[in-house]
């Protein structure tokens, strides 16, 4: 068996092992880089360290310790209701909220899966308390995540962008950005569509379905469980004359809706994130770790814990997957490979089965560690000009982060968790089916509308 092949194997032993064993990872992608680097390609420490991301390392680290910040402090809460207040409690627009919410959580630098950790229990809350359907909410909810998952400032887009720019490829942010916006955008509105959308323009506001739960005409009752509390602590039915008693605002609903300065000073500090990140192109977790520093250090109550919620495993699990691939580059793996894929003969039937490959194991596995492995495992394909660079990269990242939904990856764990008052074992097959279906679609559009053009 030759290195380059026992490399390889090494790897899908990696993703196979952190998939049927819940390891993490990076760290069994550490420790095959050294296994590997030692006992096969002859490397030292120095030469398997040469491929640690150093630059990833600090995005990671910054961004998601702000953010860490943002939520201590209660600002993504505070998002959520003014989210929320801007649509007027119109309950079809609610998913959409949620949608553009965890949307530009993503977009701002949060994890996906902590964007969809913070957003879905109030989503899927929404969602029962209302009659909206728990799938719909749900998907509302990933898909958003992922549509703001590849801004220039994102974790996602800043490690596709910066394995792009390691391996000298033709790069765009923005086509990046838009590709996986447009698609999951298109995704959202058609599974609005079918999932009940149309029914829930029907239903009026959030206040109108509220109201129906009010005792006859010319009676007075206490309001139903399901009631939205109402700032005073009372409401009026109009059309009847029914005055519907509801619970004041607990102070935890106050709480969450006030704008303190600490609140104040992190939104802030996001939006200088952007203008220094877009503007000046300031490195972006430099900048965020710098902004997330000044926050701890004038409110460190609100803050002690932040540095505990950097998002560690991820951390770990880049870091390790692109050294091992840092590995691989040095052992003229990546070359091999890329020469193998090119060697089919069809250049668009290659770059369709890699779109393929990184949507099934996606779904099962880590999609950022997917893309980690895909995008350099590319480069001596690409590298023979009859397939667009910038094409193949958006498709490859949009098809390994679109399944998402699936209840075997964390997104769609969470969503499958934080559903209330559902039989979770009808719901876990509805979004296995929903995950099956974007797996056999989604990789074949994408390559026909990104690859088969020949962009870049």
């Amino acid at each position: 068996m030759s290195p380059e092949l026992l490399s390889i194997l090494v790897l899908a032993v990696v993703f196979v092992i952190a998939t049927t064993r819940s390891i993490n990872m990076g760290a069994l992608a550490f420790a095959a880089a050294f296994g590997v680097g030692t006992l096969v390609a002859d490397l030292d420490a120095d030469g398997i360290f040469a491929g640690f991301p150093g630059d990833l390392f600090v995005v990671l680290v910054g961004v998601t310790y702000l953010f860490a910040v943002a939520r201590a402090n209660g600002t993504t809460d505070w998002l959520v209701h003014a989210a929320v207040r801007m649509v007027r409690g119109r309950v079809a627009l609610i998913p959409w909220v949620m949608f553009a919410l965890t949307g530009a959580l993503t977009a701002i630098g949060a994890v996906s899966p902590a964007a969809v950790a913070i957003v879905a229990p109030v989503a899927l809350s929404f969602a029962a308390r209302y009659s909206i359907s728990p799938l719909l909410m749900g998907v509302m909810v990933v898909h958003g995540a992922q549509a703001g998952g590849f801004s220039p400032i994102s974790i996602y887009g800043s490690i596709v962008n910066g394995i792009v720019e390691r391996e000298k490829l033709p790069g765009s942010e923005i086509t990046l950005f838009l590709a996986s916006l447009v698609v999951n955008l298109v995704i959202a509105a058609i599974v609005f569509t079918v999932c009940g959308g149309p029914k829930l323009w029907r239903q009026g506001s959030v206040e109108a379905l509220e109201r129906g739960a009010r005792p006859e005409p010319g009676g007075t009752g206490k309001a139903g469980p399901g009631d939205q509390p109402q700032p005073g602590g009372a409401g009026t039915a109009p059309d009847s004359g029914t005055t519907l008693t509801r619970p004041a605002p607990t102070p935890t609903d106050l709480a969450a809706t006030r704008l303190t300065p600490a609140r104040v000073a992190t939104l802030v500090s996001l939006v200088a994130l952007v203008v220094a990140v877009l503007v000046f192109d300031l490195d972006a977790g430099l900048t965020a770790i710098t902004l997330a520093v000044v926050l701890s250090a004038v409110w460190p109550d609100d803050s002690k814990r932040a540095v505990g919620e950097i998002a560690w495993p991820t951390v770990l699990l880049i870091c390790g997957v692109l050294t091992y691939v840092g590995v691989l580059d040095e052992m003229g793996t990546i070359t091999w490979a890329g020469e193998g894929v090119g060697g089919i003969g069809v250049p668009l039937l290659a770059a369709v089965l890699l779109c393929y490959i990184g949507a099934i194991v996606s779904a099962f596995a880590s999609s950022v560690g997917i893309m980690g492995a895909l995008i350099p495992l590319a480069v001596p394909f690409l590298a023979q000009g009859e397939i667009g660079a910038i094409g193949m990269v958006a498709a490859l990242a949009v098809s390994a982060t679109v399944v998402d939904v699936s209840p075997f990856s964390t997104n769609g764990a969470l969503v499958l968790a934080a559903a209330p008052d559902v039989d979770r074992e009808r719901f876990f097959r509805r979004l296995m089916v929903y995950g099956g279906i974007v797996v056999a679609v989604v990789p074949a559009v994408v390559w026909l509308a990104m690859v088969v053009p020949g962009w870049g």
